[in-house]
């Protein structure tokens, strides 16, 4: 495989990262919108939610079933575009089964999608023979920022649900099915071939894939009700710790994959997982809602670095698809967790709950040395890869 023909795999597989960090981030932004389209009520709303990331689990476990008859880069050209379509009805659809319908459909695609991008993350990283996974997510979060101002905006100009969908998607969508022509990496599985390590293998990945959810969650649903309710900030500032999170989530995962090749991937978990508990404490602690925001801001540093690590440290795509699943059970065990210990106990003392569980991931770093040359810290590995 030519250098060329890896750079553009590199650059169409960035370019899916940055779709599906747009498409997700149109989504979770306008679910107050959405719920009044469809006259969703508060008691409802949490079943539709919590709907996404459970089909999303199914759709990932589908993914590794699937690969083993077509190769990732094909999975992954016919999931983005369901996506997106699915997105559409979001916006387009007037009952209540439509919404159900849609989100439905959202949910299974884009298991099935993130799955398959990671897949090909990890093997263009292996054909590299150096660590370049953190730059795709950071493309995800550089997609996401774009995605929620994109959203704003149509908020700002009174723009109607579908039709903020539909402009967007008439123009990722033909970007999205363009640069898959250069997806590279992975074919089927044959049947002959073993299908990851045993269960017991991956169990330190999954705990860390799970508690960095589990910290990403706590920041996306509760950051701004913390700086209002406990800290007694004001509802602008309110809408600052998100906005700062992601954006030190894109500066961690741009500058992560020099960190990766310099000290190795297992310090740089250990250094996420430090910045990232130092961040709840100072968070927990906080005297006043600018130092609220300062924690908040600390910890975009140091979870950034820790999901796509993860998944770089899966050796095939079997491996990916597992990983994956544990995304969505973060992502949904998290805010409600956190929710209810603050309500039940104290928000101050719910923010000590993701604190321990990211610090366990010192526990389980060493799981993300297990093949020391793949970062480019020892010999470079030959640059072969199949295509899909």
């Amino acid at each position: 495989m030519t250098d060329a023909r890896l750079r553009r795999g590199r650059g169409s597989l960035v370019v899916s990262f940055f779709v599906q960090g747009v498409t997700f981030a149109l989504l979770v932004t306008r679910i107050p919108a959405v719920q009044d389209r469809y006259g969703i009520s508060d008691a409802l709303l949490p079943a539709f939610l919590a709907a996404v990331p459970v089909l999303a689990g199914v759709g990932s476990v589908t993914a590794g079933r699937l690969v083993r008859r077509m190769a990732p880069g094909t999975l992954l050209r016919w999931a983005q575009p369901v996506v997106l379509l699915a997105l559409l009805g979001v916006g387009a659809g007037e009952r209540l089964w439509h919404a159900a319908l849609a989100l439905g459909v959202f949910g299974l695609a884009v298991g099935a999608l993130d799955a398959a991008m990671n897949m090909l993350g990890v093997s263009l990283q292996r054909a590299y023979g150096r660590s370049i996974m953190l730059g795709f997510h950071a493309a995800y979060s550089l997609g996401g920022i774009a995605g929620a101002s994109l959203a704003w905006a149509a908020v700002r100009a009174d723009v109607a649900l579908g039709p903020s969908y539909l402009a967007v998607v008439v123009v990722v969508l033909p970007a999205a099915l363009l640069g898959s022509r250069w997806y590279v990496g992975g074919q089927p599985r044959t049947a002959q071939e073993p299908v990851g390590r045993p269960v017991g293998v991956l169990v330190p990945l999954c705990l860390v894939m799970t508690f960095a959810y589990i910290g990403d969650a706590t920041v996306s649903n509760w950051s701004a009700k913390y700086v209002t309710d406990v800290l007694h900030g004001s509802e602008e500032l309110a809408t600052v710790p998100y906005n700062a999170y992601m954006v030190t989530t894109l500066l961690g995962r741009a500058v992560g994959d020099l960190g990766v090749r310099r000290f190795g991937a297992v310090a740089v978990v250990r250094g996420g997982a430090v910045l990232a508990a130092a961040g709840f404490g100072v968070v927990a602690g906080a005297p006043g809602p600018w130092a609220g925001v300062a924690g908040f801001t600390v910890l975009g540093l140091g979870l950034s670095v820790l999901v796509p690590q993860t998944f770089a440290a899966a050796r095939d795509d079997a491996e990916v698809a597992r990983l994956n699943v544990f995304n969505y059970a973060g992502y949904l065990v998290g805010s409600p967790l956190v929710g209810a210990l603050g309500e039940a106990w104290s928000h101050r003392g719910a923010m000590l709950v993701p604190l321990v569980l990211v610090l366990m991931t010192l526990r389980y770093a060493r799981s993300f040395g297990v093949e020391p040359d793949r970062y480019g810290g020892g010999h470079e590995r030959p640059r072969t890869v199949d295509v899909g």
